[in-house]
């Protein structure tokens, strides 16, 4: 009897990506894997690749956004509620060209917490999820640094000029009292997806501090 060695695609094709991943040794390094953001306004996880595709462009903060909050140094303690960060763009001057992609009716960010090798993978085995239209717009990046990490604690992608931040991300942000804490702002103008303006980014990230509960 002859026994049937071929293996269906699926299961070929994930053994492929494992043995592509475990002969990284002739290749240059890669970058870390970071989680995705969370989502908020009109922006999609699309758009985000794309800007993760230009993270090694030189750094441009000629156009970056204006931190209104937090302030440099500002100082939160453990016992405050989450509060409202707020930027101006000179992007937002892009609002009147046509095709910008109208922000969704949601009342807070959407969660995802897929890693890069995540969304990589999805292109091997697609998971059936409904995929949104390609972004036209400005777009937001905030990231939340911690000393001697390099992966944001917390991090949002919005359309929109402000995050108000969840509990969850406030929480994570509170675990960190006492070390160096940062907000950097990556902005973009993409079109159908493409950027089309930027990657811009603050020349300095802005400290603040958080202090246990007075």
């Amino acid at each position: 009897m002859k026994l049937k060695t071929s293996l269906p695609w699926s299961t070929a094709a994930v053994a492929l990506l494992a043995l592509s991943a475990c002969n990284g040794d002739d290749t240059e390094p890669q970058a870390t894997e970071c989680e995705e953001p969370l989502y908020a306004g009109g922006a999609t996880d699309e758009a985000w690749r794309t800007l993760v595709d230009a993270r090694n462009q030189p750094q441009d903060s000629s156009r970056a956004v204006t931190l209104t909050s937090p302030e440099s140094q500002q100082e939160y303690w453990t016992d405050q509620s989450a509060p409202l960060w707020q930027w101006t763009s000179p992007l937002r001057a892009s609002l009147e060209r046509p095709g910008r992609t109208s922000p969704l009716l949601e009342g807070r960010p959407r969660e995802s917490k897929r890693s890069v090798l995540a969304w990589l993978g999805n292109l091997v085995l697609p998971t059936a999820e409904a995929h949104l239209p390609p972004y036209t717009g400005d777009l937001y990046w905030v990231k939340v640094h911690v000393a001697g990490r390099e992966c944001p604690i917390v991090q949002v992608l919005t359309s929109e000029l402000q995050w108000q931040l969840d509990d969850g991300s406030w929480q994570t942000v509170k675990d960190s009292a006492g070390k160096a804490l940062s907000v950097q702002v990556v902005s973009a103008y993409l079109v159908q997806n493409r950027i089309t303006e930027g990657p811009y980014t603050l020349g300095t990230p802005v400290p603040f501090t958080m202090g246990m509960a007075r």
